[in-house]
């Protein structure tokens, strides 16, 4: 994903926002599972065969009655575990995409306890592993994917602020080919 090219603030108005009319939007819940030293990631198989790690989490259903409630759902779903509480936000991340005609704001919670075993339980077959990975190994683990998921991920396991100081991201992201977008990170906005 690159970040040379076009210059994201020539397509914003004259208050910094970008024109969100006509492009389809969708809350995302992320979550933060840790053990010691090592955090929870999901191996995702997505549409084309190509393949990314992520965080548990997903794209919030209008059925579920609050955002932590789709988030407990989704990682249940995806992992077997049974989150019990939360923190947070820690961080949240608005990415927009208009050439793809989306937008997604996507806000990433660190559960306090957990119970049940590891397994994949994705009733979407998106997600084909689970595994706590070793804090070190990361920020290489979530490369291969889209850069407003690992660069916030990595920035965080930096830095590891609290709930009390949530961070927020925007990035702009141009194209429509997977491997030719281009993808800036503007100023951040408020989780």
């Amino acid at each position: 994903m690159g970040t040379t090219g076009h210059d994201p603030a020539a397509d914003r108005n004259a208050d910094g926002t970008v024109d969100h009319a006509g492009l389809r939007s969708w809350t995302v819940a992320g979550a933060v599972v840790e053990v010691p030293g090592r955090l929870l990631l999901v191996r995702n198989e997505r549409v084309g065969g190509h393949s990314d790690w992520t965080t548990p989490g997903g794209v919030i259903d209008d059925t579920d009655a609050t955002l932590l409630a789709g988030l407990t759902r989704e990682v249940e779903e995806e992992t077997g575990l049974r989150v019990t509480g939360w923190e947070g936000p820690l961080y949240g991340v608005l990415a927009v995409a208009p050439d793809l005609g989306w937008v997604m704001r996507a806000h990433v919670f660190r559960a306090t306890g957990f119970e049940g075993e590891v397994r994949v339980e994705d009733p979407d077959g998106i997600v084909v592993e689970v595994d706590f990975v070793p804090h070190d190994d990361v920020p290489d683990r979530l490369a291969g994917g889209a850069r407003w998921i690992h660069e916030p991920m990595a920035d965080w396991l930096e830095h590891r602020w609290g709930a009390d100081d949530p961070r927020g991201y925007e990035y702009e992201v141009r194209g429509a080919v997977r491997g030719e977008l281009e993808v800036w990170r503007v100023d951040p906005f408020a989780p």
